[in-house]
């Protein structure tokens, strides 16, 4: 992922935690290294409604985030395991409607994993929703009261927001063509 070309700029990130029934979304916005949350929240759709209208439901939702905001980049949650392959369709489905409202405006989109957004923020795959919120809270000094699904999406924005400054970071860490110029009695 390519840094911002002025670093004073804000970057704007849109995270998705999708679910077929409850989808958490967090917008963020860095500037200078510094988060502020611009909007986070749930879109709760109708569970009387089918599956498809469902799906174009959380379509058009999140494709309103989009306009509303202009995001740089966006981050998905992707689902990697569960027992009901019913359930793993439809949270499938719900993801790749995420991601399309996305793709369809020119946005690139990165996935992680639950694991590796549990460990971004606690240091541990394994951390409880609970330990991710609170870790939220405290990062971006947000109210007690923030659903789970909300703090799992801006819990993915965070992820993404780390593996990119970590990304840049080592990129520039790593041109062993600039270190040798730099250090010429290095070379044998």
């Amino acid at each position: 992922m390519p840094p911002s070309p002025n670093p004073n700029s804000p970057l704007i990130l849109l995270g998705i935690d999708p679910g077929s029934r409850h989808t958490g979304y967090g917008v963020l916005e860095v500037v200078d290294e510094r988060a502020r949350v611009l909007e986070v929240g749930v879109v709760h759709l109708d569970e009387h409604a089918t599956h498809p209208l469902r799906l174009l439901r959380l379509f058009e939702a999140i494709g309103a985030l989009v306009e509303r905001y202009h995001p740089d980049e966006c981050a998905l949650e992707m689902p990697v395991y569960g027992r009901n392959p019913q359930s793993m369709l439809k949270l499938g489905r719900a993801q790749a409607a995420a991601m399309l409202a996305v793709l369809v405006r020119q946005l690139p989109v990165t996935e992680y994993t639950p694991k590796e957004v549990k460990k971004a923020l606690t240091g541990q795959g394994n951390a409880t929703k609970e330990q991710v919120r609170f870790m939220i809270q405290a990062l971006l000094d947000l109210p007690a009261t923030l659903s789970l699904d909300a703090s799992d999406a801006l819990a993915v924005a965070v992820c993404h927001w780390q593996h990119r400054c970590h990304t840049h970071l080592h990129r520039r860490t790593s041109d062993w063509s600039r270190y040798l110029r730099q250090h010429p009695e290095r070379l044998l």
